[in-house]
């Protein structure tokens, strides 16, 4: 492992209320202290039609100068996507690949009008393969082909594995990693995988086995990223058992239940070794209700980061 971590990128919706109502003042607090954090390059942005679930001209005017953006359109084809069991750019559904590889084509508009008025910068754009349950590996390639000749502005583009549909329930259910890594190194094109630790431990349910399978992308040499995300196996603060929920690391919230210890993530950043970028997707806690509350949840969860594998902790966040 190296002797410094990676450049973060912090997920701001899962740790702003934003989903659920829209509080401008608190959002622009939000997006500014995130980003000013040490080690925070950036965020993790959510596509669900737009580069914001309520006002993109108000991100576009507060997303801090020089941030770095990770932009996900996973809610928008999770929504899609349960609605239309066909839907996804690796369903052999000819409509459904269609759809999906036209929503792209609008994420991609969009990373370019970012490039012309925006002060920060699309660095990711990550692709899921979707539909749920059924995918088709020869139908991602062809997507593939499309999507990747699009200009996306020098933003890299990754295949976020999600969890696939191995035998028990799934949450996403979508292509298998080893079809996914197949594809994209016949592809020619340059893309790169990123893996979500909580969403390969919904998908393994093998702590041990995480750790294995990170390795085993990293020795592909296309492990690009590596988000720490927990999962829980009992029902808890949080949600449900095995449910994507984007539990802390257990030492920043020991009553989550989360299974992503501090040896886990010293095991995790160990077997990714030097990827361009580490994502932490904490959600915040139960009872944060203030921008402070929700900026100290992150600060303690990168704190428990970097205590996991012995580098200086963050300097405490003073409440204002």
């Amino acid at each position: 492992m190296s002797s410094a971590l990676p450049p973060v990128l912090v997920s701001a919706y899962a740790a702003s209320p934003a989903h659920q109502s829209w509080e401008p003042q608190l959002e622009a607090r939000l997006l500014s202290g995130l980003c000013a954090m040490p080690g925070v390059a950036g965020l993790e942005v959510p596509w669900m039609g737009g580069v914001h679930p309520h006002d993109d001209q108000w991100f576009l005017a507060h997303v801090p100068a020089g941030a770095q953006l990770a932009l996900t359109p996973l809610p928008w084809v999770m929504a899609r996507a349960t609605k239309d069991s066909h839907y996804g750019i690796a369903s052999a559904d000819a409509e459904g690949r269609r759809a999906a590889v036209e929503d792209l084509r609008a994420v991609a508009k969009d990373v370019e009008r970012l490039a012309g008025v925006s002060a920060a910068r699309v660095t990711y754009v990550s692709l899921h393969t979707a539909p749920r349950g059924g995918g088709s590996a020869p139908a991602l390639a062809r997507s593939i082909d499309e999507i990747a000749a699009w200009d996306w502005q020098g933003a890299r583009l990754v295949v976020e594995h999600c969890d696939a549909a191995v035998g028990h329930r799934f949450e996403k259910g979508f292509l298998r990693l080893d079809e996914e890594i197949d594809v994209i190194a016949a592809s020619g094109a340059i893309l790169g995988v990123w893996l979500n630790w909580g969403r390969s431990m919904v998908e393994l349910r093998d702590a041990d086995a995480v750790t294995v399978q990170i390795a085993r992308v990293a020795a592909t040499g296309l492990l690009t990223g590596l988000t720490l995300s927990g999962t829980a196996d009992t029902d808890g603060p949080y949600g449900s058992a095995w449910a994507d929920a984007h539990l802390p690391l257990a030492a920043a919230d020991p009553q989550s239940g989360s299974l992503l210890d501090s040896d886990h993530v010293r095991a995790a950043l160990s077997a990714a070794g030097p990827v361009e970028a580490l994502g932490l997707k904490v959600s915040r806690r139960p009872a944060d209700s203030t921008a402070e509350d929700v900026l100290r949840t992150v600060e303690d969860n990168l704190r428990a980061t970097r205590d996991s594998v012995g580098h200086d902790t963050v300097p405490g966040h003073r409440r204002g």
